[in-house]
């Protein structure tokens, strides 16, 4: 009979080592997949893995892995920490795409201005609006003890439509003849987000992220507030004994986590995809979940995740074009890496017993 065994104490050793392993294990699964759709397994896993870092043409491959990182690192060092406090925001997506919208309105309210504060004013108002975004399901969980799951999950769709209402409508293109989508904002001097150096793929979004990841390791470290979003996740009576007040946690979680998720938004808006469009969304808010956790909820972690995950992107995307495979391919092969560490963290806390005894 085989049985989980609680471990008296959480393996530190298992909790690093599963995402490597979850990470094999992916490959493995997403090669069988490949392999059932009539490809070669073994050409695939290269072609998403190997090819955009070490191939012949990993010159270009190598910037499209920082553009695509930049706002996975931004979204998931936001969503860890209000994880590691038990708050769940489900929702950046929604605020990746307020962010966007606000910053895109603020910038298109003066054009055709070539004004130097034009691009700093659409950073706060892309901040503004991933703030404002976040605060909803955070007055509804203080105030009136909703879920933020479900309420900050709702508000994506809410958002979305607030996207396609945009895109046709009040920030359409008035030269674009009926067209739907903004002003191009990368091309627009004052709004725009290009490479600081040309060919490496930093952009302002990138060098936010690398900022965003030294600032929350230094906050969970040194500071008290981070000191507090510790205690709270691994001990909630312990926390509510020290003094921690609740409804200043959850503010501040969803709130730094709707600012970057925003500021994301905005440098995405002004700088890779260029204007409001009704396909804007890009699915950044809830991919960066799976950074969050195969980075362990740790800062340096996700920046080595996010780096991971753009990979598949390239590598999926590169995979598509060489090897005919489908889209859906690739996207499950992105949700194997979450299902197999979720699956594989059970063994952090239990232990496979096989003999006779009562289940765990």
């Amino acid at each position: 009979m085989i049985r989980l065994e609680r471990r008296p104490t959480p393996s530190r050793a298992w909790q690093a080592a599963s995402p490597l392993v979850a990470v094999v294990l992916t490959m493995f699964a997403g090669g069988l997949m490949f392999a059932f759709l009539g490809k070669n397994p073994f050409e695939a896993i290269r072609t998403i893995f190997w090819d955009p870092v070490f191939g012949e043409f990993a010159w270009y491959f190598r910037g499209q892995l920082l553009v695509k990182a930049g706002p996975l690192i931004l979204i998931a060092v936001g969503l860890a920490m209000g994880f590691r406090a038990g708050i769940w925001n489900i929702g950046a997506e929604g605020q990746y795409i307020v962010g966007a919208i606000c910053g895109a309105a603020a910038g298109l309210a003066f054009y055709p201005s070539e004004s130097v504060l034009i691009f700093p004013l659409m950073v706060a108002a892309g901040a503004l609006g991933g703030f404002a975004w976040a605060m909803i399901p955070a007055f509804l969980r203080i105030r009136f003890g909703t879920n933020e799951i479900l309420v900050s999950l709702m508000l994506v769709y809410v958002a979305e439509n607030l996207l396609a209402s945009a895109a046709v409508s009040w920030l359409r293109n008035p030269e674009a003849v009926g067209f739907p989508g903004s002003r191009n904002l990368s091309r627009w001097d004052a709004s725009a987000n290009p490479e600081l150096i040309a060919g490496t793929g930093i952009h302002w979004g990138v060098v936010l992220a690398v900022i965003a990841v030294i600032f929350a390791q230094i906050l969970l470290a040194r500071h008290l507030m981070g000191f507090q979003i510790r205690l709270t996740g691994a001990a909630p009576r312990a926390a509510a004994f020290a003094g921690v007040r609740p409804a200043r946690l959850v503010v501040f979680c969803l709130g730094f986590a709707g600012v970057l998720a925003g500021l994301a938004g905005l440098f995405e808006v002004t700088g890779p995809a260029g204007q409001i469009s009704i396909d804007f969304a890009s699915g950044y808010g809830f991919t960066a979940i799976i950074v969050a956790f195969l980075g362990r909820l740790n800062p340096v972690g996700i920046l080595l995740a996010g780096l991971l995950m753009a990979l598949t992107y390239v590598g999926g995307d590169n995979a598509s074009t060489d090897l005919g495979l489908p889209a859906s391919a690739i996207s499950a092969f992105q949700g194997m890496l979450l299902f197999f560490l979720l699956a594989l963290d059970v063994f952090s806390n239990f232990r496979l017993r096989i003999g006779q005894g009562g289940a765990a």
